[in-house]
C-alpha cells in the first residue's frame, strides 16, 4: 500500500479500488464529512459507513478530504477539483467520471 490511512469499504485494493469501482483509474478515497473516515465510493459508505452522509460545505474545500491511491498524497478538496484527474503530487491518473458523483460528496 502506497498510504498509511485507513481506507473502509467493500474489498479495498491497495490503490483505494473497491467491489463497485475497480478499474485502473479509480484509486482516490474521499473522506466522508460527516464520519471523517476515507471510503473510495459513496456505495461504500452506505454499506459500511455512519449511515449519516453529509456533504463537505464549499467554506471547508481548503480542507484535505481526497486520497490518492497511487502516491497516498492527500489533496484539499478544492486542489482535487482543480486536478484536471491526475494526482498534483505523483500524475496518476484520476476517473473523469468521478465527477459525476461530486455532488454526493461536495456542495
Amino acid at each position: 500500500m502506497s498510504h498509511s490511512l485507513p481506507v473502509k469499504g467493500v474489498d479495498v485494493d491497495e490503490e483505494t479500488r473497491c467491489a463497485h469501482y475497480h478499474s485502473e483509474i479509480d484509486r482516490i478515497a474521499i473522506k466522508f464529512f460527516c464520519c471523517g473516515i476515507y471510503y473510495p465510493c459513496f456505495e461504500c459508505h452506505q454499506a459500511a459507513g455512519c449511515g449519516k452522509a453529509k456533504v463537505w460545505p464549499k467554506k471547508k474545500f481548503n480542507e484535505k478530504a481526497v486520497l490518492c491511491g497511487a502516491c497516498g498524497h492527500e489533496l484539499e478538496i478544492q486542489e482535487y477539483l482543480d486536478c484536471a484527474s491526475s494526482c498534483p503530487a505523483c500524475q496518476a491518473h484520476f476517473n473523469p467520471g468521478c465527477r459525476l458523483h461530486k455532488h454526493l460528496y461536495f456542495e
